[in-house]
């Protein structure tokens, strides 16, 4: 029934039957017992010495009521050990913040860590593609250092090696929804680590009041709002260009007039003077007593244009060769020219002769101004190239809330949403979305969300009873 094969091989055949295909059984090692235990004892041994390692604090309010419990017995345990966990109960009631920055935001932290980060890490890693699951074995992302402050959890990742920054960025919304957070934001911190940020709460949510004017005279930066992790926004305006977009209500006016706010000491010291634009007569006419410039029609915003080119020109003569910076002085102050809508300046404006003197002016004033003290700071409703062909000569750029995704990254630069930029997320709700946008400065590729406090009708016409 069967034809005699050579050697040793037919006593491996399990086949029964002529037809079936042959099969060869696998050799088989056993591993000696000792080997067996010595090596789950190193596994068992090593793993302590990692929880000790990361965990010091718990371990160490496991390990020391044991000890004495050993040692002493319960009731002189509990004796000694007692007067620490009422200690931190009576400084938690006494200084609350001091507390949460040395206690209480660790023990958050270890706990997230362990119940929702480290539970979660591999099947949101595998489901989302950021990990592997190759021939039997995981190759994950290494989970690092968690983080927690009191609006958000701050994870370090060691990325695999062949990942970039943008495999993540393309999955911010897995992360969020794999780890129960509203929305996730990706940085890099230096080589193959990264930062992600997931917010727990959202401490821009209502509105910020109109900021106190400074007690002293200052070019900036200057205080405008909050930043998302509870710190002052402060925006520079000298030396540099700021470019404000956003829908209509989306607060663009918040950013202008809490700017004015801010330099209005300087206004009266003489170090600053502030030029308006304002074609839609709306916005900017409602304080213009602080302007030393004011043009609505276009023609006059035509004309101021072409003197602030003319001075800062001749400033820029008298400079060459002497200094290479401006710091104003009642001699030379800074001038800042503000622009509401200036879409309808360079884009929408039907006379062809004065888009091409405005769009000459202000391109003029945005390569050559912020070294000799002259800046543009401009808003505009729709950021497309050939609404705005200047929009790349301004440094700093703000979006505030907009209506399509594609125009976060044309206002912020290439890859800004994905970093967590979610401008067009903005609610529309006046109470909850005005102000709101994400900032993105010169000097650091990663957006930060701020909120601009809410001038009032009340407040700007206080400034401008008190303007020089």
């Amino acid at each position: 029934m069967f034809k005699k094969m050579p050697g040793e091989e037919p006593h491996r055949i399990v086949s029964t039957t002529p037809d079936t295909a042959v099969v060869f059984q696998p050799a088989v090692v056993k591993t000696p017992a000792i080997i067996t235990f010595v090596i789950f004892g190193w596994r068992a041994v090593s793993s302590l010495a990692r929880t000790a390692f990361r965990h010091p604090a718990v371990v160490l309010a496991v390990v020391v009521p044991a000890v004495l419990s050993i040692l002493y017995g319960w009731r002189i345990a509990v004796l000694l050990v007692t007067p620490i966990p009422v200690g931190l109960l009576t400084w938690s009631l006494i200084d609350r913040s001091t507390f949460a920055r040395w206690v209480g935001w660790r023990l958050l932290a270890w706990w997230r860590l362990i119940w929702i980060y480290r539970r979660h890490w591999q099947p949101v890693m595998i489901i989302s593609g950021l990990g592997r699951h190759i021939r039997g074995r995981d190759y994950l992302p290494r989970l690092g250092k968690v983080t927690c402050t009191s609006w958000a959890d701050l994870i370090t990742v060691h990325m695999l090696n062949g990942q970039a920054v943008k495999d993540w960025a393309d999955r911010t919304d897995n992360l969020a929804q794999g780890f129960g957070a509203s929305t996730c934001r990706v940085s890099r911190i230096k080589g193959g680590r990264l930062l992600l940020t997931f917010p727990r709460l959202d401490p821009l949510a209502n509105p910020l009041s109109a900021i106190p004017m400074p007690e002293q005279p200052t070019v900036g930066p200057i205080e405008v709002g909050k930043q998302e992790d509870g710190r002052p926004w402060f925006l520079k305006v000298h030396g540099t260009h700021v470019l404000i977009a956003g829908a209509t209500g989306a607060g663009k006016g918040s950013v202008l007039w809490s700017t004015i706010r801010g330099l209005l000491p300087a206004v009266r010291a003489g170090l600053v003077e502030l030029w308006a634009l304002d074609p839609k007569l709306m916005e900017l006419s409602f304080g213009r007593e602080i302007f030393s410039r004011y043009a609505a029609d276009p023609a006059e915003c035509a004309d101021l244009l072409d003197e602030a080119v003319n001075r800062m020109q001749k400033r820029a003569t008298r400079y060459a060769g002497e200094r290479r910076s401006h710091i104003p002085t009642v001699a030379d102050p800074f001038v800042l020219v503000l622009v509401d809508e200036v879409a309808f300046l360079t884009a929408y404006q039907a006379d062809k002769d004065l888009k091409r003197r405005i769009s000459a002016a202000l391109a003029t004033l945005t390569t050559q101004g912020r070294a000799v003290g002259f800046g543009v700071m401009a808003a505009l409703q729709d950021p497309r190239k050939e609404v705005m062909n200047v929009r790349n000569l301004f440094p700093d750029k703000i979006a505030l809330r907009l209506d399509e995704s594609e125009q976060v990254d044309m206002v912020l630069g290439d890859g800004a949403r994905d970093r967590g930029a979610l401008a067009d997320q903005i609610s529309p709700n006046p109470e909850l979305g005005a102000g709101v946008g994400y900032v993105r400065l010169e000097t650091s590729p990663d957006p930060i969300r701020v909120r601009a406090a809410f001038v009032s009708d009340t407040d700007i016409r206080a400034m401008a009873g008190e303007a020089p």
